[in-house]
């Protein structure tokens, strides 16, 4: 099996490095010491499993995963971390604490070679952590060959786009693949609001709700966008407005 470990910690990649020195059926492919490394080392590798930190510089792990097409079976090490623990605990994906034992390590290995379906447990658990506060105030999304981090209050509005959602910036338009449904959730602590099954809008920037058509309207923003909203949107925008 191909490996790949991810961590910014030379010590903590040492350390897996060793444990793995038991299992001859590892072939460790390459370390990487941040997220971006690890996305080129996992699109030019592809390995069956990887060794993934979570808290990172640049970007964290569960953001460099939403990033990877068809992430690979994971094992993440981390330090105490409530919210991800509950991530994982739900998930089937198994993760170290550190520091860990070998005999922890032995441990996920067994479960990572016993578990058939690695894959849609770590795309559940990324789903799962972006809940998390700390992953929501940034969305990081795939500019061509360039990983893009958009605060959350640069965002104009969201407009669905097939599979994917178009995010519309003060520095342009970004694809991300999520659903509305996802993001109408994790933003809604953030003054968005879903107006229309296609369209979130960032209500601090609403300058004008204008009648439009039979029971709909039409939102200005201070962009000079313009954004339909349907009926149950209005109610919506009633209630987070307070109007």
């Amino acid at each position: 099996m191909k490996v790949v470990i991810i961590d910014d910690e030379l010590l903590a990649r040492g350390i897996v490095k060793e444990y793995l020195k038991s299992y001859s059926e590892a072939d460790l492919i390459t370390e990487c010491s941040d997220g971006f490394e690890g996305i080129k080392a996992i699109q030019e590798y592809k390995p069956d499993l990887i060794f993934l930190d979570i808290q990172m510089p640049k970007i964290n792990g569960f953001e460099m995963l939403e990033l990877i097409e068809n992430p690979p079976a994971v094992i993440f090490t981390t330090a105490f971390d409530e919210f991800a623990i509950k991530a994982f605990e739900s998930n089937a994906v198994d993760y170290l604490l550190k520091p860990f034992s070998k005999e922890r390590f032995d441990k996920a290995i067994q479960k990572f070679l016993n578990h058939a379906d690695t894959t849609t447990s770590t795309q559940e658990v990324v789903e799962t952590a972006a809940q998390s506060p700390t992953q929501q105030n940034r969305v990081v999304v795939k500019d061509g060959n360039k990983i893009k981090i958009i605060p959350i209050n640069k965002i104009h509005y969201l407009e669905a786009a097939d599979d994917y959602v178009k995010i519309i910036t003060d520095e342009g338009t970004f694809l991300k693949k999520r659903t509305m449904n996802f993001f109408e959730e994790s933003l809604s602590q953030y003054h968005f609001a879903r107006v229309h099954r296609s369209y979130i809008a960032n209500t601090q920037l609403i300058t004008r709700i204008d009648p439009y058509e039979k029971e709909g309207h039409l939102l200005l923003l201070t962009t000079g966008a313009k954004i339909p909203v349907s009926k149950a949107g209005y109610m919506k925008l009633k209630e987070v407005l307070g109007i």
